[in-house]
């Protein structure tokens, strides 16, 4: 069975890109996906607002190893392969989701029924969605159909609203009484016929549902003060109705216009927003032209089918509308599309968003490229300083941004003196990312600290220096994590009853084991 060696795995920084200024630090994680899982089990659990994969999609044309081996086409048990491989990998991802978190998953044909089935039986709780994204308007020629599309699954909370409207591109007016079919009459929806109160060209109220037995003249009624009741009757005389209710057409207030109308005043709506339909079909997603066109211009190499920036970017806006200081986490990173996405979000309306990226580093193509570090890793860090592009010969622009580049380390899982200080040797990393401080106060061989606007991190490697650490944090104002390596139980609380009100203790390694025990019940 596929990796049954019982380790910790951990994380050790081998690069960074950094702009010297206060913007989110991601981070990218060169390793096999299992692993990397397990050890963000230890730095992300809980912490995840959302997950967007786009993992292999079991063509049978050798685009994914299972064991170590390409499953070829004929396989008989492709499909149940592909299932245990993705049942481990989302049963571990389900632990690092918010409780409102949400999962994005992309497939194609192959796969996506079977998907949909797992999905449902890990995330038995959650509303299960497949939206069809046309990412390849031409086609690509099949058996019997040319298939143009490809599945995007959508696992949300079942009680609320998770996936936010659509802004419109289209802002042509049109009119908010309902007419020209039966069901547009009052009869048939009483409490849609109601007063708009407009003054100087402006609604500024809306009255009560009429009563059964009243019944205007025409559909604008002078007030007092200059005020004008509008109604939603036609130039015919019939009584019509308003397309929202009066309980919910507040919510739509700042949407409606007024229009005079050969001396009459009617009123339209400008919509704003729509619900996203579950056929998406705008040319910019468009795999070819914002997929592997795009990539070709920032790196060379070459990396099988990215999915189209636009597409990606569209999915986190659906999920994370309100939610611009989120941290979304893909651990089929590949070409690092949904890094891309998070950096390009965050431009435009100077968010906060955080990204974890994950992917192996197999030279895909046999071009002496690995995935990690050639062409994600890359493409990451030239979009955050800024490229010239190797087609279009411009210059662009940096996105912003900081980057920690990590790669999978692993320790034994036996509990042994020897293994705990072992695993300490490899953790500071691990504590970098889990706390979200990389920028360095102080470190020396018995202590480190590390802060960002949000506070501070203090690790103790040696617990006989803490009088000197107590002396550097006396100059620091803000919180503080400490963790502290010991090989028994103690929680040196006594030690720092003085800094009571603005540190936590959390002793070293036993965080760390007990957080991997209870993920993997051992």
């Amino acid at each position: 069975a596929e990796f049954q060696d019982y380790i910790y795995p951990g994380l050790v920084s081998t690069g960074k890109v950094e702009n010297g200024d206060d913007k989110p630090y991601h981070t990218v994680i060169n390793g096999e996906n299992y692993h990397a899982l397990k050890a963000l089990t230890f730095t992300h659990k809980g912490k995840i607002d959302a997950i967007y994969i786009d993992p292999p999609y079991n063509t049978g044309a050798k685009d994914w190893k299972y064991n170590n081996d390409f499953v070829d086409k004929e396989d008989p048990y492709r499909h149940s392969k592909w299932l245990s491989f993705m049942y481990k990998r989302l049963s571990i991802a389900k632990n690092l989701l918010k409780p409102d978190g949400v999962l994005i998953c992309t497939i194609d044909k192959n796969e996506q029924e079977n998907l949909g089935l797992l999905l449902r039986e890990i995330f038995f709780e959650k509303t299960v969605i497949c939206v069809s994204i046309i990412h390849n308007p031409g086609g690509i020629q099949g058996d019997n159909f040319s298939y143009t599309n490809e599945f995007a699954y959508f696992v949300y909370p079942k009680k609320g609203v998770y996936i936010s409207k659509k802004e419109s591109e289209d802002n042509k007016p049109r009119a908010f009484r309902d007419w020209g079919k039966p069901t547009s009459k009052r009869s048939s929806t009483k409490t849609m016929f109601y007063p708009i109160f407009v003054k100087n060209n402006k609604i500024i109220g809306f009255g009560d549902v009429c009563d059964d037995d009243f019944h205007p003249k025409k559909s604008n009624i002078i007030l007092k003060n200059g005020v004008i009741a509008v109604y939603p009757i036609d130039n015919d005389g019939v009584e019509r109705k308003w397309r929202f209710k009066r309980d919910s057409v507040e919510e739509i207030a700042e949407e409606l216009i007024c229009k005079n109308i050969k001396n009459e005043i009617s009123i339209f709506r400008i919509k704003k927003n729509y619900r996203w339909k579950t056929v998406w079909t705008d040319k910019k997603y468009s795999a070819n032209t914002f997929g592997t066109k795009l990539l070709n211009n920032i790196i060379k190499g070459n990396f099988p089918f990215p999915k189209s920036l636009y597409a990606v970017m569209d999915c986190i806006k659906a999920v994370l509308h309100d939610k611009n200081n989120s941290i979304i986490l893909d651990f089929f990173a590949g070409s690092g599309t949904t890094g891309h996405a998070v950096l390009e979000l965050n431009k435009n309306d100077n968010g906060n968003r955080k990204f974890i990226l994950c992917t192996n580093n197999e030279d895909n193509n046999n071009d002496g490229l690995g995935v990690a570090e050639d062409i994600c890793y890359k493409r990451i860090s030239k979009l955050i300083k800024g490229y010239k592009g190797i087609r279009d010969k411009k210059f662009h622009k940096g996105l912003g941004g900081n980057l920690s580049y990590f790669k999978t380390i692993f320790c034994p899982s036996s509990i042994t003196d020897k293994n705990k200080k072992l695993l300490l040797s490899e953790i500071k990393d691990m504590l970098c990312i889990k706390e979200g401080k990389f920028n360095k106060i102080k470190e020396n061989k018995d202590f480190s600290i590390y802060g960002n606007k949000e506070g501070y991190m203090g690790i103790i490697y040696n617990h006989q220096e803490i009088e000197n650490f107590k002396k550097e944090i006396y100059k620091i104002d803000g919180k503080f994590n400490i963790y502290i390596f010991s090989l028994g139980e103690d929680d040196f609380e006594e030690e720092f009853e003085v800094f009571s009100k603005k540190i936590k203790i959390l002793p070293l390694p036993d965080a760390i084991l007990r957080a991997y025990n209870k993920i993997f019940n051992r």
